[in-house]
C-alpha cells in the first residue's frame, strides 16, 4: 500500500467525501484521509503550508488558490453542486417558502436568523440588502461559527430560520428541511477538489481526484443532498 492521501475540505462536503474515501479504500486498497473544517479555515490552512495532498472547496475560493500558486495548475475539477435550503426546529410550523415575496416576510416574522460564514451566508446578506432589510434585522441575525454547521444553531434553538447548502441540513436532529430557496432567488455552490502545490504523494492525489469525480460518486452525492458535476 502507498502513502495515504491527505485532504482538507470545507464542512460541507464531509458526509459526502468520508464515504467516499471509505469506497475508495475498499476498491483500490490506498488509504485516504481528508479532514473537515469551516472552509475560511481550510483556505488559512492551505496557504499556511500544511502539507495535504488534495483541497475541497467551493469554486470561488479554490479559483483564489489556484491563482496564489497554491494549487498545481489545471488540477482543479468540479467536484458537486448543492443548492441552498431553509431548516426550522423540528417542531416549528413550516414557513411559505412558494416565492421571494413569501421568504421575505417568513425572514421578517422569524426572531432569530442563522446563517454560514461560507458562499451560502454571503448570498442571504445579498439578499437582506436587496430587500432593504439588512440594518432592521442585524439584531437577530445569528452568524454560525467557522466549522460550526448553521444546522447546530437551529437544532439548538439559536435560529428561528438557518440558511445553508442542502447537504449541511441532512439527517441532523432537532431539525427538519422547510424547503429550498425560490427559483428566483436560489444560488447553486459549485465545489471543486485540486491537487495542492506542495503536494507529498501527487499521484495518490490525482487517482483519487479521478474517482471522486467518476460517474461511481455520484450516488453518495445524491444520497447527501448534491448534484454531481
Amino acid at each position: 500500500m502507498t502513502a495515504t492521501v491527505t485532504g482538507i475540505s470545507s464542512m460541507a462536503t464531509r458526509q459526502i467525501l468520508t464515504e467516499l474515501s471509505s469506497a475508495y479504500q475498499t476498491t483500490t486498497g490506498q488509504l485516504a484521509s481528508i479532514e473537515s473544517v469551516g472552509g475560511v479555515d481550510a483556505a488559512k490552512r492551505v496557504r499556511a503550508g500544511e502539507p495535504f495532498d488534495i483541497v475541497v472547496l467551493a469554486d470561488e475560493a479554490m479559483k483564489q488558490l489556484e491563482a496564489d500558486g497554491l494549487l498545481k495548475p489545471g488540477s482543479c475539477t468540479g467536484f458537486a453542486k448543492s443548492a441552498m435550503a431553509v431548516a426550522i426546529p423540528a417542531q416549528a410550523s413550516r414557513p411559505d417558502l412558494s416565492s421571494e415575496a413569501s421568504l421575505r416576510a417568513a425572514v421578517l416574522a422569524a426572531r432569530s436568523i442563522g446563517y454560514s460564514t461560507g458562499p451560502s451566508g454571503t448570498h442571504v446578506l445579498n439578499l437582506l440588502r436587496r430587500w432593504g432589510i439588512e440594518q432592521a434585522l442585524s439584531d437577530r441575525l445569528v452568524r454560525a461559527s467557522p466549522g460550526v454547521a448553521v444546522a447546530t444553531l437551529v437544532a439548538r434553538g439559536e435560529a428561528e430560520l438557518g440558511f445553508q447548502q442542502l447537504s449541511e441540513f441532512l439527517d441532523v436532529r432537532g431539525i427538519v428541511v422547510a424547503g429550498p430557496l425560490p427559483p428566483e432567488i436560489q444560488s447553486v455552490t459549485l465545489f471543486s477538489c485540486a491537487v495542492c502545490a506542495a503536494a507529498a504523494n501527487e499521484a495518490g492525489a490525482r487517482d483519487l481526484i479521478k474517482y471522486l469525480t467518476s460517474a461511481e460518486a455520484d450516488v453518495p452525492k445524491h444520497r447527501y443532498g448534491m448534484e454531481p458535476v
